[in-house]
């Protein structure tokens, strides 16, 4: 859902409907990836899961932009910079995270990977000039950690209880939310002149290479089982993960706030407890539903509170870039 490009070289200003279709891209289809990475990796080493998925999309993701006609490869500066933010965001952020679900439940895993937003708030707070929450905003964020722990507790409490490895996965995941969010804010500050979906293929892709070269140096690709449960899993990855939750998410960071996109972090969980229960049997207790309310709330209170720059929820930034004729 790109924006369109006016006669004066600017992306035109989105309307809402694309925002709205946006954000529900990225709330509901990657709250479905947990699930879907949680059955794939039972079968095959993350490093391949991830790959596979990330080449494959990268490539359909420029194929469909080259057919389009938007501008695909640019100058050095360019590409390094899409490369580093696709090791932050989809390497260091999704390796990590498809890793752990081999051994943690995958509501667990999302509950997790919902610290996103406070890393984000404390990263923007020390960058001067950087987006500053007013007290609503604060008061969600508040809300969601309180709401979080309700939702985490019962699982965390059983875990270590489990495999050791569960504490390990558990601080990877927390890296990787990092990394995410570090790439997320960058991804902002270097204000690309590139289309958000070329820039969501490169990046892509060098997450996939990554991944790719990961699983070779430390000789996975044997360990590899195809069969209808991996191959269905990345297939959902790839479209629905990949190339329609991804690429929403790297249009929204380029014309909302990142805080409030990454409220995501308090949608997600919630779908992958819910499916994590309805599709591989994870058992819900009663906090948990009561933490998915508070999260409900929070993202409420988030998304509608105004930044301290004087700008509405509501109201999105256009961002100028240069011409692609």
């Amino acid at each position: 859902m790109p924006p369109s490009i006016a006669p004066d070289g600017r992306w035109s200003r989105p309307s809402q409907l694309s925002i709205v279709l946006a954000f529900l891209s990225v709330y509901f289809c990657w709250g479905a990836t947990y699930t879907a990475m949680s059955v794939g990796v039972q079968q095959m080493p993350a490093a391949i899961l991830a790959g596979v998925r990330m080449l494959a999309g990268a490539a359909l993701m420029l194929a469909f932009c080259a057919l389009r006609g938007r501008r695909i490869f640019w100058d050095r500066r360019v590409m390094a910079r899409l490369m580093l933010l696709g090791l932050m965001l989809l390497f260091g952020g999704n390796l990590a995270l498809t890793w752990s679900e081999k051994y943690l439940a995958s509501g667990l895993a999302a509950l997790i990977v919902a610290v996103v937003p406070l890393y984000v708030v404390l990263i923007e707070m020390l960058i001067p000039g950087g987006d500053r929450l007013r007290r609503q905003g604060y008061i969600g964020l508040g809300l969601g950690s309180a709401a979080l722990v309700a939702l985490l507790w019962p699982s965390l409490r059983s875990s270590f209880s489990g495999h050791p490895l569960q504490l390990i996965a558990m601080i990877l995941v927390l890296a990787g939310a990092f990394s995410w969010a570090a790439g997320s804010v960058t991804s902002r500050r270097m204000n690309l002149p590139v289309d958000p979906l070329v820039a969501a293929g490169w990046e892509m892709f060098a997450a996939g290479v990554a991944d790719v070269l990961f699983a070779t140096a430390f000789r996975q690709w044997p360990h590899a089982v195809w069969n209808w449960h991996t191959v269905g899993s990345i297939a959902y990855l790839v479209t629905f993960g990949s190339l329609l939750g991804f690429s929403s998410y790297i249009w929204l960071i380029a014309h909302v706030p990142v805080a409030k996109v990454s409220t995501y972090a308090y949608v997600n969980p919630v779908v992958a407890v819910i499916l994590g229960a309805l599709i591989l049997g994870e058992r819900l207790a009663p906090t948990e539903y009561i933490g998915m309310i508070g999260v409900v709330l929070a993202v409420v209170l988030v998304t509608s509170s105004r930044l301290k720059t004087g700008q509405a929820a509501a109201e999105v930034e256009c961002v100028a870039v240069e011409s692609e004729a």
